[in-house]
């Protein structure tokens, strides 16, 4: 049964993380401007993110989702802006000229960047409570080891989704000349510009 849970809570994360949305934008960015490594450990901030929002729902801690909930618009507001600030800062990034390693710090950054993003949706909550409902998971709460499971499966998934897209991006970086290298960071830039934008946008209807 634990093995069966885990496969459920992997494809879970698996399938949240695939849709290409601005954390998707910058984590090919990075993979083309600093290697696989820097890519791959910002795929893992957002990875984090949506374990933590996965065990909420699995442990079905509703007094923090509920907060989290009445918080959204301070979240989205936040995470709109600093969507605006990393678009703008990726527009004006300079191409690197080969792979780098990358420093802890710079990989601390990464990770930390995609990570903060992730929490500012906390409608993730409410996107595993469908699914967990949809698989027939809804009446596991106070298993609490049947959801350590879950999560760690849904991180696993959304970890593993990562790994693909940014060994993926990394073996056809070598085919992109600086040019081209600098023509999609001027793109991504703009798009994940364009979703900050969106979302300080939506705020203005509320």
């Amino acid at each position: 049964m634990s093995a069966e849970l885990w496969w459920r809570g992997a494809l879970m994360g698996f399938a949240i993380a695939a849709p290409v949305g601005p954390i998707g934008l910058l984590c090919i960015q990075r993979t083309l401007d600093g290697g696989a490594l820097r890519g791959l450990v910002s795929g893992l901030g957002a990875a984090t993110a949506d374990a933590i929002y996965g065990g909420i729902a699995a442990f079905g801690l509703t007094v923090i989702a509920a907060f989290l909930m009445e918080q959204r618009l301070w979240l989205a507001a936040f995470g709109g802006a600093f969507l605006c600030y990393l678009g703008v800062r990726t527009v004006l990034a300079r191409p690197a000229t080969q792979a780098a390693r990358g420093s802890s710090a710079g990989l601390a950054g990464a990770y930390a960047s995609t990570f903060v993003l992730t929490l500012t949706n906390p409608i993730t909550i409410f996107s595993f409570l469908a699914i967990f409902a949809g698989m027939g998971l809804a009446g596991r709460q106070g298993d609490h080891a049947a959801a350590g499971v879950l999560v760690l499966g849904v991180f696993c998934g959304s970890a593993a989704w990562w790994l693909l897209l940014s060994g993926g991006v990394a073996r056809l970086r070598r085919r992109f000349t600086p040019a081209a290298l600098q023509w999609v960071n001027r793109t991504a830039g703009c798009v994940i510009l364009g979703f900050g934008v969106w979302m300080l946008a939506e705020l203005l209807r509320v």
